[in-house]
C-alpha cells in the first residue's frame, strides 16, 4: 500500500440481521489531507464512520492503518494508535469544567501518570489542557461547566478531548449538527486549521459546507461508494449529480409553497 494513504478501508460491509448497511466499500485515504465523506441522509455515512472508528467491527473486509490491520480492534486502542474521533452526539463531562474534561483526557494518555505525584505534574497537565482549549478557542471559557456552553462550544470541547492524544488522523461525524450558521462557520474555520497538521477525515450530509475546504471526497449512496475524487471531479460527475444534487433540488421543491 502507498505510504502516501493513511487510512483504507478494504472491501468493507456492515449488515444488521437482513440489512446491508455498508456493501463491498474499498476507499483510500490520502496522508496529510482533509477528506470529507458525503453522501444523502441514509447513504451508509455513520455506519461508515462507526467501523473505521472501531465503534463498529465490519461484517466483511478490513481496515488498514498506516500499514497495519486493525480490523476488530477494541476502540480503546485507537487513541494509543494516533486515531482519534469525534461523534455526532457530543460526549463530555457536563458537570465538569471545560479544563477538567479535557485535563482528564490529557492524563488518560499518560499511562504512567500516578495519583500521588509532584504538584508540578499536575500543572503539567493543566498546561497541556488548556493548550489544548486555546487550540479549540476555548481558554476563556476554561472555567466554565461543559453543561453551560453553548452547542457549538461543546463540540468544539469534545474536539479538544480528542485532540489530547495528539492524533495523526482525526475523524469527525458531522461535526456541525445542529450548529446555527456563525457555530457552523466557526467549526468549519477549526477543521481547516486542524487539517494543517494532521490527516482528517470528516463525515457530513452538507456538500455545499465541505465542497470548498476538502481535497477529497467520497460520495456513499445506499452503501455503496458512488464516486471519489478532487471536489471538481465530483461537481462534474453525473452520477453524483443525479443522485445527490437531484435530490437537493426535490426536497427544496418540496418545501415551495
Amino acid at each position: 500500500m502507498s505510504t502516501d494513504v493513511i487510512l483504507h478501508a478494504e472491501g468493507v460491509s456492515k449488515r444488521f440481521q437482513n440489512f446491508v448497511a455498508l456493501d463491498n466499500v474499498s476507499v483510500s485515504f490520502p496522508r496529510s489531507r482533509l477528506t470529507a465523506v458525503i453522501g444523502p441522509n441514509g447513504a451508509g455515512k455513520s455506519t461508515f464512520f462507526n467501523v473505521i472508528s472501531g465503534a463498529f467491527p465490519p461484517s466483511g473486509g478490513r481496515i488498514v492503518y498506516d500499514g497495519a490491520d486493525i480490523t476488530g480492534q477494541p476502540q480503546h486502542r485507537f487513541a494509543h494508535l494516533g486515531i482519534a474521533k469525534s461523534f455526532q452526539i457530543t460526549n463530555v463531562f457536563p458537570q465538569l469544567t471545560a479544563r477538567e474534561n479535557v485535563r482528564i483526557a490529557v492524563q488518560a494518555m499518560h499511562t504512567r501518570y500516578q495519583m500521588f505525584r509532584r504538584r508540578e505534574a499536575f500543572s503539567e497537565l493543566v498546561d497541556k489542557a488548556d493548550e489544548l482549549l486555546r487550540t479549540v478557542h476555548l481558554l476563556p471559557h476554561a472555567r466554565r461547566a461543559a453543561e453551560t456552553l453553548a452547542h457549538g462550544q461543546q463540540r468544539a470541547l469534545e474536539i479538544a478531548i480528542a485532540l489530547a492524544c495528539r492524533p495523526r488522523l482525526l475523524l469527525l461525524d458531522e461535526p456541525t449538527a445542529g450548529m446555527s450558521p456563525e457555530e457552523t462557520r466557526e467549526m468549519m474555520d477549526l477543521i481547516v486549521r486542524l487539517a494543517e497538521e494532521r490527516t482528517v477525515v470528516l463525515v457530513e450530509h452538507k456538500m455545499k459546507l465541505v465542497m470548498g475546504i476538502s481535497d477529497h471526497l467520497v460520495v456513499l449512496h445506499q452503501g455503496q461508494v458512488l464516486a471519489e475524487g478532487a471536489p471538481d471531479e465530483i461537481r462534474a460527475n453525473e452520477e453524483v449529480k443525479r443522485v445527490y444534487l437531484g435530490r437537493e433540488r426535490t426536497h427544496a421543491a418540496s418545501r415551495e409553497p
